[in-house]
């Protein structure tokens, strides 16, 4: 009989502690509601101790978590309809507050983000939204957390992910992109052209001082053309020789009709 008792009470006690028995894990943290009011020390990982149906324990994940922000349609400083989706990082630094604050913490971010990034979007330019992130990203972080303060989390980072524009838009910038490489392709030619007729000039200039000069790159031209093994060699023809000719035959002219007129 009194062996009878002992196992019964073996049995019950281990029964007592199997429904008291907790874990906790490396990346958690445990609060304790005894009759509905938190107890002050918090379980950390490992096994935890509870009182069965008196204390209630309630995990928290201190990971980061990662919420991406759906995609927010809006108006930008320069009327420019846009829809900008972005995600946000952040994690439960005071796990009481970030249960008794608030009712569902991850909820409340989501929805935090999503109004601060429809705030972004109305006080930013297209351009900042296509260019200067990094500023923006940095805004938008203030934003939401400021909120996040008083609901025990801290917000690691947050990255705008995508800007998608209108198909009128984007033909819009192409066309203007297009343009702009247009413009300095026929800036850089124009520059070419005027670097090689100062060249040029200065090279005329050396061979009118010179003109041997003339006459040994018109030798090296024919150097030249005869290296490419062509059937056709063709001689360009001085035109100080066409002047020379010119001038000879007004003279010869000029002479048979002197005693014509005499």
């Amino acid at each position: 009989m009194t062996l009878t008792i002992v196992i019964g009470v073996l049995v019950l006690v281990m029964l007592v502690l199997a429904g008291s028995a907790r874990v906790v894990k490396q990346y958690e943290q445990g609060l304790v509601f005894r009759f509905g009011k938190v107890r002050p020390a918090l379980r950390g990982p490992g096994l935890a101790l509870v009182v069965p149906g008196v204390d209630r324990l309630r995990k928290v994940n201190l990971q980061i978590v990662t919420q991406p922000i759906p995609a927010q349609d809006g108006i930008t400083r320069d009327n420019v309809t846009v829809r900008v989706d972005a995600v946000v990082y952040f994690k439960v630094v005071d796990a009481v507050r970030a249960v008794v604050n608030v009712e569902d913490y991850r909820f409340a971010m989501l929805q935090v983000a999503q109004t601060a990034l429809r705030s972004i979007i109305g006080k930013s330019e297209l351009d900042d939204l296509l260019s200067n992130r990094e500023r923006l990203n940095q805004g938008l972080e203030l934003m939401i957390d400021n909120p996040a303060v008083s609901w025990g989390i801290e917000i690691d980072r947050v990255e705008i992910k995508d800007v998608a524009l209108p198909e009128s838009m984007k033909r819009s910038m192409s066309r203007q992109a297009e343009a702009e490489r247009e413009r300095r392709a026929r800036v850089i030619t124009a520059d070419g052209e005027l670097q090689a007729s100062k060249k040029l000039s200065e090279a005329a200039a050396t061979m009118a001082a010179t003109p041997a000069a003339l006459q040994l790159r018109l030798l090296q031209t024919i150097v030249e053309v005869a290296a490419e093994k062509n059937s056709t060699l063709v001689l360009p023809f001085p035109v100080e020789l066409l002047r020379f000719l010119e001038r000879a035959s007004g003279a010869i002219e000029q002479q048979v009709k002197a005693p014509d007129q005499g």
